[in-house]
């Protein structure tokens, strides 16, 4: 495993492996699939997106069922490719 810290430049980030790890501190995003393809119309429309996704972390997840008397579920890993036509934007 190799552990990468400091600031995720491109460099890095295209070295990265399955299984690597990755020590990071900022805002990290969370977003499935469907605000995804909200940002991606936003951008295309050519406004201004609400939040500043640039050198940031985007964890593509998906909920759990909200168990009874939690306010949330737990939010999970979802399928990264959903999100592969959105990602050259």
């Amino acid at each position: 495993m190799k552990k990468i810290e400091g600031i995720l430049s491109k460099e890095k980030i295209a070295g990265l492996k399955a299984y690597d790890e990755v020590s990071f501190s900022g805002i990290l995003y969370t977003a499935r699939d469907q605000a995804h393809k909200r940002l991606a119309d936003i951008i295309t429309k050519g406004n201004k997106l609400p939040l500043n996704i640039r050198e940031s972390i985007i964890y593509y997840c998906g909920p759990n069922p909200t168990p009874q008397r939690a306010v949330i579920g737990s939010c999970g890993p979802t399928t990264s490719s959903r999100m592969d036509k959105f990602t050259p934007l």
